[in-house]
C-alpha cells in the first residue's frame, strides 16, 4: 500500500513533510514538557493536566502551551543561562573588578576602541 501510485515526487515530497512534521513536534514535545516539569510556579496536578493534554490532544496541546506560557518559558529559560552563569562564576573565582582591569589593559594597548570599552563595559556593570 506504501507504493499503490507508485515512487512520485509529489510522494516523496509528502512523506518528507511529514517526517518534518512529526520531528518539529517531537523537539517541541520534549521543549515543552522540559520546561514544564523545571517549573516551580504551577502545582503537580496542573502540571499532570498539562501533560494529559498533550498527550491526548498533541498539536493542539503544544500549541496551547505555546500560546499562553511562551513568554514566560523565555524569561524562565533566561533566569536559568543566568543562574548557570553566576554559578560557573563563583566556582571559576571570576569578578567583575578583574574583568573591568583586564578591559583597561586592552584599551590602554589599543586593542579596544573607546565605543567597544564602553559597550563592554557596561555590560559588566549592568
Amino acid at each position: 500500500m506504501i507504493f499503490a501510485n507508485g515512487f512520485t515526487f509529489s510522494n516523496f515530497i509528502i512523506d518528507t513533510f511529514s517526517i518534518f512534521m512529526f520531528i518539529l513536534w517531537f523537539w517541541l514535545f520534549i521543549t515543552i514538557t522540559s520546561d514544564l516539569f523545571r517549573r516551580s510556579d504551577i502545582s503537580g496536578f496542573l502540571k499532570i493536566v498539562w501533560v494529559i493534554f498533550l498527550i491526548v490532544l498533541p498539536y493542539i496541546g503544544i500549541f496551547a502551551y505555546i500560546l499562553t506560557q511562551g513568554r514566560d518559558m523565555a524569561t524562565r529559560n533566561q533566569e536559568r543561562a543566568q543562574k548557570a552563569r553566576d554559578e560557573l562564576r563563583q566556582v571559576v573565582g571570576y569578578s567583575i573588578a578583574d574583568e573591568i582591569e583586564k578591559l583597561d589593559r586592552l584599551k590602554s594597548t589599543g586593542s579596544l576602541t573607546e565605543d567597544e570599552y564602553k559597550r563592554l563595559r557596561s555590560r559588566l556593570v549592568d
